[in-house]
């Protein structure tokens, strides 16, 4: 009896618990638009520095930067690069001059593509991933799409995809432009609206892509290297971990099947998650609330400001 007992217990432990396991959420860290410029509270030396550190301390063993070389103009620039790959990151293409697409020739954007790969490609690090500047495939133009997708088949590069985003650009410039402007920044409540504007977009991108196709895949969440995620990106690993996610690295990630993922939409210009929910034919919302400017904009005058909005 115990042991036709202990029997049914094991068979339920692997039914049931196995699968939660497995279904745990997951995602890994990408920054774009390496090396950035001056941000609104260090020099890109200064940021890149505690950037590492933050990442060391938030036990982020590996996380992506996408690369602008068109932006390494000085040694120091460039050592920004391999300060990254030396803490055991990686890094990827992000374009040379970080151009539209809709706004380019496609001979013109592949020739601004194959010139960052050319410099990558050499690099320890390297990994062959192209993320789209502003994530744009081409607008509504789906010729220039499928020649660049095919380009980047041709070339042997993956699409560099995001499935979650909160537009954590907006929160740095804004920042900026308080401090050009003299205003009291309230940190507190900066990191605050960071770290909770990113767990949401995590958690609002996870439940979207299982009615989209049924499961939890490994994330990739989109950042920027911007002072910012110096100062608060370790309180953002805490609070994901807290949320109940684990932070897998960009390997992990784009391993996933999704790497192959072409999903046919009007327009596809926007994140990996949203362009395949409409593709099934899924209602809106499809976009994280916070990616509406006017919205985080309002949230940003109102909570770091302490000024009521407009």
């Amino acid at each position: 009896m115990i042991r036709g007992l202990a029997s049914a217990l094991a068979a339920f432990v692997l039914l049931v618990v196995a699968p939660a396991a497995t279904a745990q959420k997951r995602i890994a860290l990408t920054f774009d638009d390496t090396p950035r410029g001056v941000g609104a509270f260090f020099t890109m030396e200064e940021r890149s520095k505690r950037l590492v550190a933050a990442l060391r301390k938030a036990r982020v063993e590996q996380a992506a930067f996408f690369v602008n070389p068109g932006k390494v103009q000085a040694p120091a620039d460039e050592a920004v690069v391999d300060r990254y790959v030396r803490a055991g990151h990686v890094i990827a293409n992000h374009s040379f001059s970080h151009p539209h697409l809709n706004k380019l020739a496609v001979a013109n954007y592949l020739a601004d593509m194959d010139k960052a790969e050319a410099w990558l490609e050499p690099r320890p690090g390297r990994r062959p991933w192209f993320r789209f500047p502003f994530l744009d495939e081409g607008g509504k133009d789906k010729a220039k799409r499928d020649a660049v997708r095919a380009a980047l088949a041709e070339r042997g590069l993956t699409n560099g995809y995001v499935t979650a985003e909160g537009s954590d650009w907006n929160i740095e410039q804004l920042t900026v432009d308080a401090k050009k402007a003299g205003k009291k920044i309230d940190m507190a409540a900066l990191r605050d609206l960071y770290v909770e504007t990113h767990v949401q977009a995590a958690d609002f991108a996870d439940a979207l892509m299982i009615k989209t196709i049924g499961r939890s895949p490994p994330h990739v969440m989109l950042l920027h290297e911007t002072d910012i995620a110096a100062l608060y990106i370790a309180d953002l690993a805490k609070a994901l971990r807290a949320d109940g996610w684990e932070i897998v690295s960009a390997d992990t990630a784009y391993a996933d099947p999704l790497k192959t993922a072409a999903p046919d939409v009007p327009s596809a210009n926007g994140t990996l998650t949203e362009l395949l929910a409409w593709e099934k034919g899924l209602p809106a919302p499809r976009w994280y609330e916070r990616n509406n400017i006017a919205l985080a904009n309002r949230l940003f005058a109102e909570r770091v400001l302490h000024e009521k909005a407009p």
